[in-house]
């Protein structure tokens, strides 16, 4: 019956309207640093089975093809694109961008990441009025191993390995703290956290940590800042994509519509 079609479009309404929702929030954080753009993954729904395709008749002749009726799709999950952004040059001593793999640690409450301990590639650095190291988002999370500047530091340089060093008036330059990068096995499952933050979960595995520049870990270029990874023609033709199936799925429904109404007026 119609009605099937009905519901197969009413499920595509649905799943399209949550791509709509994800590709417009990809193209609101064009801008932002650190940002990871996402895709939602579709999968089918169940089938109604009206012949099964191998069955023998009398003859032995099998037949070739089954009889099977969708009905309709689902959204499988969004799935987190970890390209990297391009390098976009920064205005403060303690922008950083990771050039390859890894994440910036900083400290959250317990109750939002695992060990109090959330994961960014946004790189904008500040300090705050104790002189840590904080990121200069909405909450000011604090680096991950701390970092303390001294209040009498003239410069403050990032190198290649990570090392924050500090110059004081009449003093050569020293290391005043070691910049500590985390990379996961399953990037992709690490849960969203918002304020350009990532928590661990049991999809991502726990996090491997080590010093920048070494082993599978990308080395820190100061100065820098990672530029959202968002392509916004992408986007926009996604969008269109979007708008289009959008409205074959809506025209599946009118004409379901048309029909059950003729089945209706058969009787007249």
């Amino acid at each position: 019956m119609a009605i099937l079609a009905m519901q197969s479009a009413a499920s595509g309404l649905r799943a399209l309207n949550t791509r709509l929702d994800v590709t417009a929030n990809n193209l609101a954080n064009v801008n932002t640093e650190g940002f990871k753009a996402s895709r939602v993954n579709f999968e089918d729904l169940m089938y109604i089975e009206r012949a099964q395709p191998g069955v023998e008749n009398a003859n032995g002749d099998q037949r070739p093809t089954g009889l099977y009726i969708g009905l309709g799709v689902r959204e499988s999950g969004t799935q987190q694109d970890f390209s990297y952004g391009a390098p976009i040059p920064g205005n403060g001593v303690l922008d950083m961008f990771i050039d390859g793999r890894g994440f910036f640690q900083v400290q959250v409450e317990n109750d939002l990441g695992q060990g109090g301990i959330a994961y960014t590639r946004a790189g904008n650095f500040v300090l705050n009025a104790d002189n840590e190291v904080v990121l200069a988002n909405s909450e000011g999370r604090r680096l991950e191993p701390g970092i303390s500047i001294s209040p009498n530091a003239e410069d403050i340089q990032v190198d290649a390995n990570g090392q924050v060093w500090e110059i004081l008036p009449g003093q050569p330059a020293r290391v005043a703290g070691q910049v500590e990068l985390a990379i996961f096995v399953n990037p992709t499952g690490l849960t969203q956290a918002g304020s350009n933050l990532w928590v661990e979960s049991a999809a991502s595995g726990p996090p491997i940590t080590g010093t920048p520049g070494s082993e599978n870990f990308g080395s820190i270029i100061g100065g820098m800042l990672e530029g959202s990874n968002v392509d916004p023609a992408v986007e926009l033709i996604e969008l269109i994509r979007t708008q289009r199936a959008f409205e074959m799925n809506s025209q599946s429904i009118q004409a379901a519509d048309e029909t059950l109404r003729s089945i209706a007026q058969l009787r007249r």
